[in-house]
């Protein structure tokens, strides 16, 4: 069967590069006589794969050498609970901003181990438009920032960073991270579940600069498990017990495919493209119609609707059975959903316009 185009949220579409070589490495890696799944973590090949991944992610990224790079487990979720259990530190409140699914949840985990202090929130819109910011509703003494840099579910981004002053911005960057250059200097921590552009699920990786880590291993909350505390994973090279070694191996050949490529300016400029070809028509369609405000537009998530849960339906029925899947919206929104990742390329966004120009022409 031929490959179809997968425009899931996530887990989503990876290179067929990638996939085609750690096809051929599946049984040998490296002339090791075995799989990477195999493989002992404790090995220096695998050593070697775990290091060159985190060089090429750093090259990728611009990250400077007062951050690390830590390979976690329990995907982005995980994070919820982690952030404010290891840099708390003496605080005993964050500043959050509530723009969607996976923020609210963020918040509420939060809620058991601080006070959260929502600046502002996108709620009652249905999440349609990243909220206006009031620096009066500002904790100067907040222990943290909060925000989801790019909204999977709702299809929306930030393009303007709030500025806290000193206090640390703290970011979940899962479905927008590797999509264009992020300056890491204007973070505490910035991380993301490897699902959408990085890898297989499983996988979460946290750019966090050194200084909190240094505060986790003095302040982390007595309770913090041993599992999700930043300076007991850096000081073992994220490998405090068996990490995952494979979506770590895939992850590092993401990173290398995307610096042969030509590094993150190559995939912005792919992915406005990409954006540009799939807005635009939906913006002049009199069928389909974008849910979200255009200046808060998401790169990478894209929701629209026809109005009619039975046309939408439809679509979502005749767009899988023409090889264009995952196309369904989350519940929350409802319509249909492209997350056009960058594994996604321009001829794909190319295939779905084409697609929807003939599903409204036949039944408009």
């Amino acid at each position: 069967m031929a490959r179809v185009l997968n425009f899931s949220a996530g887990p989503s579409q990876l290179p067929l590069a990638v996939l085609e070589r750690a096809a051929k490495e599946m049984t040998d890696y490296s002339n090791t006589g075995t799989s990477v799944m195999e493989m002992s973590h404790r090995s220096k090949a695998f050593e070697a794969i775990l290091h060159k991944a985190k060089d090429d992610l750093r090259k990728l990224m611009s990250i400077p050498e007062n951050y690390d790079v830590l390979f976690m487990q329990g995907g982005a979720s995980t994070q919820f609970a982690a952030i404010p259990l290891n840099i708390l530190g003496d605080k005993d409140g964050a500043d959050y901003v509530d723009t969607g699914t996976w923020a609210n949840k963020a918040l509420k985990e939060a809620q058991k181990y601080c006070k959260v202090n929502v600046v502002a929130s996108s709620k009652e819109q249905n999440y349609n438009h990243i909220p206006d910011l009031d620096k009066s509703k500002f904790n100067p003494n907040a222990a943290y920032f909060y925000f989801t840099t790019n909204n999977t579910i709702y299809g929306t981004k930030w393009n303007t960073l709030p500025d806290a002053g000193d206090v640390p911005l703290v970011t979940d960057m899962s479905s927008s991270i590797l999509s264009e250059p992020v300056d890491v200097a204007k973070y505490g921590i910035i991380y993301g579940g490897a699902q959408k552009n990085i890898g297989p699920a499983g996988l979460v990786v946290v750019i966090i600069r050194k200084d909190l880590i240094e505060l986790s291993k003095q302040k982390a909350k007595t309770v913090t498990p041993t599992m999700l505390r930043y300076d007991i994973c850096a000081e073992n090279d994220s490998m405090y017990n068996t990490p995952p070694t494979y979506s770590i191996y895939i992850a590092g050949l993401v990173f290398e495919h995307l610096l042969n490529l030509g590094g993150l300016q190559e995939a912005k400029k792919r992915n406005v493209a990409k954006a540009d070809l799939l807005y635009g028509y939906l913006d002049n369609s009199k069928m389909f119609k974008p849910t979200i405000r255009k200046q808060d537009r998401s790169l990478m998530n894209v929701p629209f609707v026809t109005g009619n849960e039975e046309l939408d339906d439809k679509c979502v029925k005749a767009a899988t059975a023409a090889g264009l899947i995952n196309l369904k919206g989350h519940r929350s929104v409802g319509g249909l959903r492209a997350s056009i990742y960058n594994a996604i390329d321009l001829d794909g966004v190319k295939t779905l316009v084409n697609f929807l120009e003939k599903f409204e022409k036949e039944n408009g």
